[in-house]
Order: structure tokens, then sequence, then C-alpha cells
């Protein structure tokens, strides 16, 4: 058989060797007895079956026996016939037989408090045992001899029972916190498990959301502005003939959305890289502006300050000014633009105006329009529009300033 030596059928095997080794000395009692009473024939038969029986009240006890008052009861019963092998035998194993006894009732009462009060019974049921046999066995002796050797038999047993106590309790103490930080490890092992699963569905929600995010980036903007580039270049095709000058224009347009489209695609990429942001958004701004402008004879102004903000915020910000750009000059005709970037009071602000032909009346908002005002409002800011016939068109975009991480 393969022993298995953990926290839980530790206990067992302790109980085993306590049987065994009680059964060992049982059978060194009855042994050295057996020159003593060859003559004595019933006395060493009742010897036999007082130690038999020990055994099997104790095996009782240790592996049947739960409740603490039961258990009691059955240590009277090991008492009672402890006493019967010290009036038979005399005194010399007493306190090692009480002790086995004793071990294998501590180890299976759960409370301190129990344990205490079975070793203060035992102590008292031992005192009775050795001086109810030792007066039995020893009647006639001088009065001055026999408190003497009662007293030192007592006190040597009950310190023998003490040292039992003590080394019993610490071992106790000692395998149930040890039993209590394995099964600490344990728990702490398994929420560790636990968490790792989580947090590994996390990070794959987490990466199936980003690409999802920029899936939807490159759809809305660079499919946006590819649809435009191709409507652009359809119309100045028509137009080339009859109205040059128009056709350039579209062509101008047409260009301005493939670089947007191109950038927007390129930075799609980057993130779907794992690469970080390297530039800051007022370099990021700078450069849209240039790449809008580069070729034309479009001019733009501009008052930018540095502003640290979250990914999403940055990402808007980039998109909304390329929309509006490319907005004021295919629709708008404008060729001159001011920007301003700025951070107000906990907020990022961002104006963008034109000198275009404007909106008279309501303004209708468009797909790219409508989509900015919205992702604005998601951010937990806002789009306000303005136009007047004749006036150009302003965009002022705010929003709350995070923390980039």
């Amino acid at each position: 058989m393969k022993l298995k030596f953990n926290p839980k059928n530790l206990i067992a095997y302790v109980k085993i060797s306590l049987i065994v080794l009680l059964a060992a000395i049982a059978v060194f009692v009855c042994a050295q007895a057996y020159s003593v009473l060859d003559d004595r024939l019933p006395d060493y038969i009742s010897l036999v079956v007082c130690c038999a029986a020990l055994i099997a009240v104790e095996a009782v006890n240790l592996f049947a026996i739960k409740s603490f008052a039961a258990k009691m009861v059955f240590f009277g019963f090991d008492s009672a016939l402890l006493l019967a092998v010290c009036i038979l035998t005399g005194d010399s194993v007493l306190s090692a037989l009480y002790c086995i006894v004793l071990t294998g009732c501590y180890i299976s009462v759960e409370r301190f408090r129990d344990r205490t009060v079975l070793f203060g019974f035992s102590c008292g049921m031992y005192t009775a045992s050795f001086v109810g046999g030792w007066v039995i066995r020893n009647a006639g002796l001088p009065l001055y001899s026999s408190v003497m050797q009662v007293l030192s038999g007592v006190l040597f047993g009950l310190l023998f029972m003490a040292v039992d106590y003590i080394v019993v309790q610490f071992l106790i103490k000692f395998y149930r916190t040890n039993a209590e930080l394995r099964k600490a490890l344990k728990e702490a092992d398994e929420s560790k498990a636990q968490l790792e699963e989580v947090f590994n569905q996390l990070t794959r929600t987490r990466v199936y959301e980003e690409r999802n995010r920029i899936a939807k980036d490159i759809h809305d903007n660079a499919g946006h502005s590819m649809t435009t580039v191709i409507m652009q270049t359809e119309a100045a095709k028509l137009l080339i003939d009859d109205n040059p000058a128009e056709a350039k224009n579209r062509i101008i347009s047409a260009n301005i959305q493939a670089r947007n489209a191109l950038e927007q695609m390129r930075q799609s990429v980057h993130l779907l890289a794992g690469r970080e942001q390297t530039r800051s958004l007022k370099e990021e701004v700078q450069e849209i502006i240039a790449q809008t402008i580069d070729g034309t004879d479009i001019k733009a102004r501009y008052d930018m300050c540095e502003v640290q903000t979250d990914p999403d915020s940055f990402r808007f910000i980039c998109n909304a000014v390329k929309e509006l750009l490319a907005n004021g000059i295919r629709h708008g005709g404008a060729t001159a633009f001011y920007i301003e970037l700025k951070q107000v009071f906990g907020e990022i602000q961002l104006i963008i105006s034109d000198n275009g032909s404007g909106v008279s009346g309501e303004i209708e908002e468009g797909f790219g329009l409508k989509g900015m005002r919205e992702k604005a409002e998601a951010l937990g800011g806002k789009c306000v529009y303005t136009s007047e016939q004749g006036e150009g068109f302003e965009a002022d975009i705010t929003l709350p300033l995070k923390e980039k991480k």
C-alpha cells in the first residue's frame, strides 16, 4: 500500500500508530507478568483480558466516537481498565499507558478547552488509580514510607503526563496551522488561476473590441474618404471640358480626401501593429493641416497649445480636423482656415472656421457632421456648428480633459 502523507490522512496514520504502540506495551506487560503470575492463572487471564479490552476500547474511542461527552465516557472505561492493570502488575508502566491513551484523545478533540479539561480529569484519574493500586498491593507498609512512595510516584507520573500534554498541544497547533496554511495556499492558487483566466478573457475581449474599433474607423473614415474621392474624380471627368476651373477644384478636393484616407489607414495599421503614438496632439494636427494645404492655394492659420489627453479623444480630434477641412474645401469652397486648439478649465476646445460660402438658415447635418457631433457627445463633450450665408462655417468642439494612459 502506497502511503500518502497529507493533512487529510495524517491523523489516521497517527491514530493507527498509537494503537500499535499501545498493543506493543500491552504485550510487554503481559510477557513481563507471566513469570510473576504463573502460579495465579486467573489473575494472568484477567490481565490479558484487561489489556485486550483496553486496546479495543481505545480503538473505538479513536475511530468511532466523535462527541466530547462520549469520549469522556470511554476514557472512564480506559481508566478503569488501567486501574485493573495497575493492581495486577504494579505501576511501572501506568503513566506511559495513560500518555498513549490521552494522546489519542487529544488528537481527536477539536477545542483546546476540551483537551485541557480532559488533561485535568486524567490527572485526577491517574492519581486515584495509582494510589488505589498501590494501597491494594502494598498494604501494611509503614506510613511514612508509604506516603513518600505514593507521593514520588504520583508526581513523576503527573510530570510525565504534563510533558506529554505540552508536546502534543504544540504538535497539534503546528499541524493545524500547517493545514490552514495549506488550505489558504490552495485557495490562493485557485483564486490566482481564476483571476488569470478572467484576465485572459478580458484581454481577449479588449483585443476584439480594439480590432472592431479600428475596423470601424477604417470603414467610417477611410471608406467614406475613398467614396468621396471616387465621386469627385467622376465629377471632374464630366466637368473638365465645360468647366475646367470647377473640375480642378474637384480634383483638389479628391486629392485631399485621398491623403486623409491614406493617413487614416496608416494610423489604423500602426494601432494593429501595437505601435504607440509618438507625436503629440499639436504635432499631429499640424501634420494634418500641412498635408491638406500642400500643393494648393489654400491658406491656414492656427493657434495651438500642447494638450495631453486619452487615445480616444486624440483620434477624434484628428479625425474632426480632417473632416472639417475637407468639408470646408469641398462644400464651402473655402480658401482660408483658422484652427485653434487649447485647454481651458479642464476641457479641450477645438475651433475651426473657414471663409467659405457658408449656409443660409438652419444647418443640415450630413453624415460627417452628424457623426462628429454624436462622437463628441459619446466622449462627454459637445459640438456646435455656426454659419451664415457668405460668412463661412465654424465648428466649436469641447471635450473633457482626460488623463493619458
